[in-house]
């Protein structure tokens, strides 16, 4: 993906101001910089400080886009060692007896279909497990390397205020020196659950406030790798009567971090004993050693902030939701955030949209993540109550034990497949009531975590499939919008000229005689967005094709935001 850089304005520092440079604030930059935009970020860690080690896995999706930017490759090889098992395990405890196993390919084998139920996504890029420390990197070095991005590390906001025509920011260095007055056309705060941005823009959070409490420890036990029995995995559930909890491998050697699930009734950290507690997941005595990296003490919650966007100041990320960890989705739900807002952005800086367009990041992603939130919650509630109910016996040595073990196996990998292999959570949602997708007479299937209907109604994401000269589909699409053409002689002149004299870009892909197009192809015109969801789709170019342009444009639109009176000054 590319486009010619936009020219720069006088009165305007940068394009876009984005707060916070974690993954979500560094693949808004790493996006907007790939179509010519001018991105400033303003981070309060030091360039390079280890980030969190909360995050464990890149979702399918995610790994699309990393692909269209240039980093899926590098992501690909870094993270535990090629051969170590993706697998996640249910045992008794790390070091005890296995319960169940949902098999998960490792590096080596990630592009081979064995038919296991990680195996068959319909992608370009199948998900990758990787943990923070190594993917944040990765990110930061690829995206200050881009041209037009600026890092100011070790620097907070303080205040912003808006106008019609921009904000103006000012930023304060950590280590000593003046305030810096920014002026931008937009903000982007991806700032984190205590974001400032949301809070100065008025936004508040709705939901649940607490579901569970989790003690995280990341430790060093150079020995326990060896003392696992049978076959390594990258993620452990630990279930006994005396403590609950998941371990996930980080290096495959010797890192681990290690999430102890407190009882509801534990409702204040310091009454668990964590060494303790750690002991009983790892299925280790008091002989044991292991080192303390670091630590973390947090709550599960499901909040939506209930709104996403102030005029020309918008919210993305943990910043704009926050769930209990469900199959990796709050860090790819902000990337999935960060790649919805990207091209509209552009579009604004680029000139060919009208302002009303920007209206339909708060349209699209809010609702979707009221469902993920809900879909997580649910889950957690679930293992909540599976937590509380391990029978006594499920460690002994007879045949009572062996059965308690088989049932609770059984319905732990029911309960947990679909998390750890969720192919609906990737393919299957859909956008509805978008204000910039033109909806038609059929509805678009369900889905649900582990499995979805591959469509092309509109508001769904086009269904992958390989081009004959080797590229993915999604490898062949445009920086704008991308005509599909799936049958011979039909004409697109007038979309293509009227397409033109408005600006907007769009690219003509004719995929008529590519022998893998799915029959979900019904269609012989489709008109996607570069996130590749389909807005418009028919057997011929609409007689409105002025229409058609003007709604992709966001034209017309009524009770927009652009609209609103400015507010006074805001403080982050």
């Amino acid at each position: 993906m590319s486009t010619s850089p936009v020219p720069a304005d006088a009165g305007f520092d940068t394009d876009v101001l984005v707060v916070g440079a974690g993954p979500v604030g560094l693949t808004l930059a790493m996006d907007l910089s790939g179509r010519g935009v001018r991105v400033t970020v303003a981070e309060l860690r030091a360039y390079g400080e280890p980030p969190n080690v909360k995050c464990n896995h890149v979702a399918s999706r995610t790994m699309e886009r990393f692909r269209q930017l240039g980093v899926a490759y590098k992501l690909r090889r870094a993270g535990l060692p090629d051969a170590h098992p993706n697998d996640v395990v249910f045992r008794t405890a790390m070091t005890g007896l296995e319960l169940t196993r949902i098999p998960i390919p490792n590096r080596l084998e990630r592009f081979v279909d064995n038919g296991g139920p990680d195996t068959w996504w319909p992608t370009p890029e199948p998900p990758h497990r990787i943990n923070q420390l190594f993917l944040e990197p990765i990110l930061l070095h690829h995206a200050a390397a881009l041209p037009g991005v600026t890092l100011h590390n070790r620097t907070r906001m303080v205040a912003f205020e808006q106008d019609a025509e921009g904000v103006m920011a000012t930023l304060e260095p950590l280590d000593g020196g003046l305030p810096q007055r920014l002026r931008a056309r937009y903000l982007v705060g991806c700032d984190g659950g205590s974001s400032g941005v949301r809070k100065a823009i008025g936004a508040q959070f709705e939901g649940t406030p607490v579901i569970q409490r989790v003690q995280s420890t990341y430790i060093r036990a150079r020995d326990l790798l060896a003392r696992l029995p049978g076959r390594p995995a990258w993620c452990y559930y630990s279930v006994n009567p005396r403590r609950c909890g998941t371990a996930f491998a980080i290096d495959g050697h010797e890192t681990w971090l290690v999430h102890n699930h407190l009882h509801p009734h534990e409702t204040e950290f310091d009454s668990v004993d964590r060494d303790w507690s750690i002991r009983q997941i790892l299925g280790v005595g008091d002989d044991f050693r292991y080192e303390v990296i670091s630590k973390e003490d947090w709550v599960g919650r499901r909040l939506v902030a209930n709104r996403f966007r102030d005029r020309r100041a918008f919210i993305a990320g943990d910043a704009a939701h926050l769930w209990v960890p469900y199959a990796g989705y709050g860090m790819n739900a902000g990337i999935a955030d960060a790649l919805n807002l990207s091209w509209l952005l552009a579009a604004q800086v680029q000139g060919w949209a009208d302002p009303a367009m920007l209206d339909a990041y708060e349209a699209e992603r809010q609702p979707i993540t009221e469902q993920v939130s809900h879909f997580a919650m649910d889950h957690a509630q679930k293992m909540i109550k599976a937590r509380s109910a391990v029978p006594p016996n499920i460690e002994a040595m007879d045949a009572a034990g062996e059965a308690e073990r088989r049932r609770i196996g059984d319905e732990a990998y029911q309960l947990n497949v679909q998390q750890f292999c969720c192919a609906g959570l990737n393919f299957g949602y859909f956008y509805r009531g978008s204000p910039i997708i033109a909806p038609d007479d059929e509805a678009p299937p369900p889905y649900t975590m582990g499995g979805f209907t591959p469509s092309t109604v509109p508001g769904c994401r086009a269904p992958h499939f390989w081009l004959g000269d080797g590229r993915s589909l999604y490898d062949a699409f445009g920086p704008g919008y991308t005509l599909l053409v799936t049958r011979r002689g039909v004409a697109t002149g007038a979309l293509a000229e009227a397409a033109a004299r408005a600006g907007v870009p769009l690219q003509v892909l004719d995929i008529a005689a590519e022998a893998h197009r799915p029959d979900t192809y019904t269609h012989a015109l489709l008109l996607c967005r570069p996130d590749q969801h389909v807005v418009w789709r028919g057997q011929a170019v609409p007689a409105d094709v002025d229409g058609l342009l003007a709604m992709l444009r966001g034209a017309g639109m009524q009770g927009s935001q652009a609209a609103l009176p400015a507010r006074e000054t805001q403080a982050a």
